[in-house]
């Protein structure tokens, strides 16, 4: 069995980030590290099972929250400036920066939900990656959405906004949407620019640039064909930050998993530890995906 220990991730301004690191058992053979990042206005529990899945077959798992999050969340969020800038290029590096100094000289991969297969191109440590899995990986560009969920996906943006200029912050857990957002997060969501560089601004878009051109690792990009957000052209979108790294992009079937739909969250359930997992957990050994 593998055990688990929260851990404590320091990033380079200061802020302290609040995760968990799983360890491979003893008698297993480690193969490497997998760094977990999730998906926006989700907490880090989320990916634990996924995570105690990867330590139980060789990879020591670290899966932390961003700050604003969970259990990096820090009191309130009025007046806290982030953004998914910040999620990015300070906390995503912190914790591959950890990684990477805790390796052993042995592979460290990336696993990214959401937001969290986006935001890894933007951590300058990202350049020591072997290879980068991302799971419905988009910035939320809503003309790449479907008709459909564009109308949502503004619909949402309408509602967010005045709330955000009201309370300071988005107050997701008092409508039942997942975790509340600092203002910056929410903003840079509901707005979904075209080219998400243009969110930074001055030596932050030069640097942002730097660290997508500077990633090399190989990126399998994954995502159910009914997940709103993740289409064929949001996925491309996003691997197209990082023009220096091999990319695939792959759309799955429900069906192929036994399910009539799947959507943005469900491959990370454990109901697809014998499927999805095995089938990530192939990809992250040897680079080669198994459909």
């Amino acid at each position: 069995m593998s055990t688990s220990s929260a851990t404590v991730f320091k990033c380079a301004d200061g802020r302290e980030l609040h995760g968990t690191v799983f360890d491979v058992a003893p008698g297993t053979r480690r193969l490497g590290t997998v760094v977990i990042g999730c998906a926006t206005a989700v907490k880090a529990n989320y990916y634990h099972r996924y995570a105690a899945f990867l330590a139980t077959n060789g990879f020591t798992a670290v899966t932390f929250d961003y700050r604003g999050i969970g259990e990096s969340r820090d009191g309130s969020l009025r007046g806290q400036k982030v953004r998914w800038y910040n999620w990015g290029s300070l906390d995503i590096d912190s914790v591959l920066a950890w990684a990477l100094e805790h390796s052993d000289g042995l592979p460290v991969n990336f696993v990214g939900h959401s937001f969290g297969g986006f935001g890894v191109g933007m951590a300058e440590h990202a350049a020591g990656l072997s290879r980068i899995l991302t799971v419905g990986a988009q910035h939320a560009y809503w003309r790449d959405l479907t008709p459909r969920h564009q109308i949502g996906h503004l619909g949402r943006a309408a509602v967010m906004l005045p709330l955000v200029a009201v309370m300071g912050y988005f107050p997701a857990k008092r409508l039942r949407l997942m975790e509340d957002l600092p203002a910056g997060v929410a903003l840079d969501w509901a707005r979904s620019r075209k080219d998400f560089t243009t969110a930074a601004t001055g030596s932050e878009r030069e640097s942002l640039r730097a660290h997508q051109a500077a990633v090399t690792a190989p990126i399998l990009a994954l995502a159910p064909n009914d997940d709103p957000y993740a289409t064929i052209p949001a996925m491309k979108r996003a691997v197209s930050y990082t023009p220096n790294s091999a990319s695939r992009v792959i759309h799955l079937l429900p069906a192929d998993y036994g399910e009539s739909k799947l959507g943005h969250f469900a491959l990370f359930h454990s109901r697809h530890k014998d499927t999805f997992w095995e089938q990530s957990l192939h990809w992250l050994c040897s680079g080669s995906w198994i459909g």
